[in-house]
Order: structure tokens, then sequence, then C-alpha cells
């Protein structure tokens, strides 16, 4: 039996969400691009608000839970970047930057409350959790982003951990410095994504895996609207914005789109999926 199998009942049978309040938000030091002449710019009443709005909209879609905001962790915010999560196994992220690992005992603990049976990387192996480790809606394949956050030798743990086939893709521009910024599958096989992030060789394995008319490519504007940074339940789609080419294209493969507005959250480099981590 891998770690993350159960025989038991799943912790949450119903499509379940962890998010965390933005109380303590801010950009408060520059560890992406995005982040870059935007210190102390987001304003706190609207990023409250976009919250709440994305909330609300999650949780008419599934469960959400909270965890609570901490003093001086500006980004604990982004709770896709805690960890990953396979059924009752909670696989704790090891931060590159180190404005960040102060978040990890909290996440620590809150998985441990839940219930989660906890597995966690050697601290010399940066691992940001759903932020660069993504599932196929199957199960079957978790596709892992490297180059920026995530070290290349999280793979050969990931396996040894979780029941599935891991497959690595190189991020090659700063801007979508996790995979989830860049790269979305979608429950009828499709995948949404910006090609010009990914290195040669992870163009190809994704090209083997994606036949042409499952692929949907979204052009650079859409990239840097985070179109690619969505939370994604069902048919329905929850992103921050998107072109109306996009949007018809999106239609045309039958999922609906709910545009939440997150420009304060653009400052530091997140949007709807970077809020939001899949727990169930």
């Amino acid at each position: 039996m891998y770690p993350g199998e159960t025989t038991g009942t799943p912790l949450f049978p119903r499509p379940t969400f962890l998010m965390c309040p933005p109380r303590f938000f801010d950009v408060q030091y520059v560890i992406n691009p995005w982040m870059e002449g935007n210190l102390h710019a987001p304003s706190y009443a609207l990023a409250l608000t976009q919250w709440k709005h994305l909330h609300t909209t999650i949780e008419s879609l599934a469960e959400v839970l909270l965890i609570e905001p901490k003093p001086a962790l500006p980004d604990m915010v982004f709770t896709a970047n805690a960890g990953l999560v396979h059924h009752n196994l909670a696989i704790v992220s090891r931060f590159r930057c180190r404005e960040r690992q102060g978040e990890e005992p909290h996440f620590r603990s809150w998985f441990t409350v839940e219930g989660f049976t906890l597995a966690e990387l050697p601290p010399s192996i940066p691992f940001e959790g759903e932020g660069d480790a993504l599932f196929t809606p199957d199960g079957a394949r978790l596709w892992i982003g490297h180059g920026w956050r995530t070290d290349l030798a999280s793979h050969e743990v990931l396996r040894a951990l979780l029941p599935c086939e891991v497959a690595p893709l190189r991020l090659i521009d700063p801007r979508f410095y996790h995979l989830d910024t860049c790269f979305a599958p979608l429950p009828g096989g499709e995948l949404l994504y910006y090609p010009a992030a990914f290195d040669a060789p992870s163009l190809a394995s994704i090209e083997a895996f994606y036949p042409a008319h499952k692929r949907v490519a979204v052009e650079e504007a859409d990239a840097l609207r985070f179109a690619c940074n969505a939370v994604v339940l069902g048919t329905t789609i929850v992103l921050n914005a998107a072109s109306s080419q996009l949007l018809e294209t999106l239609e045309a493969h039958r999922y609906t789109v709910h545009q939440v507005p997150l420009s304060e959250f653009l400052k530091a480099g997140g949007a709807a999926k970077c809020l939001a981590l899949r727990l169930s």
C-alpha cells in the first residue's frame, strides 16, 4: 500500500478546498517578477472584497475550509502552495524562498489536526505543493513543474510516495514560476496551458499526452491575466479573467466560466488557483 492510499472513509468525500483569509496579505518583499514595483501596492479593502467573492463562488460549488492567517506571513493566503493532497496523505511543502518558510509549521499543524497522514521531503529539496503539482482528472498522472520553485529531485521522492506516474515539466519564464500559473488539466481530458512557459522537451511531453483537439493553448495576454490559474470543478472554471476568444473556446468544450477579478493578488503573483488548495 502506498502512503497516500486509504482503505477507510475519505476525509472529505465531497469536493473540498482550503483557503486562508487575507488578513495579513500584502506585498512585503520581492520573490517573483509580479512583486517588482508593487511593494505595499495592494489595497487591503479591495483584496478582502475580491477574496470574499472568490470564497463565495467556490463555496457555491464545493466545501471550503479555512486556516487562520498568521502575522508576518503575507503569502499564506496562497494556500495552493501549502502542500499536495492525495486521498488522506498530505505532502507538506518545502518552500525555496526563506520569506515563505515560516508558513510550513502552520500548514503542517493544520493537516495534522484535520487527520491527514503527513509526508515531507528532505529540507534540502524544495517542493511547493499544488502550485507545482497537478493531477490529471483520473489521478493516473501527476505533472510536476520545476525550474523556479520546485527542485527536479522532488520527482523521485513523489514517485515513491504516490501510486501514479510522475511527469516533469520544466518552466522557463520567470513570470510563470509555478506550474499552476500556466497549466490546468480539465475534467473532460482537455488542457488549458500557455506553451511559451515550457522548454521544448516539456512541450513534446505535453503534446504526446494530449491530442491536438484537447489542447487549449492561450495567448500571452490571457496568460498574463492568469487565465490558466483556474479552480476547476466539473464543468465549471473559476478564474481571474479571460479574453472573449478564450471564453468562446472553453464554452465550445462545454465549460462554464466564472470570472472573479483578483487584481490585488496578481500584484503578488497569484490568482484563483493559488488561493485555494484542493483537499479531496
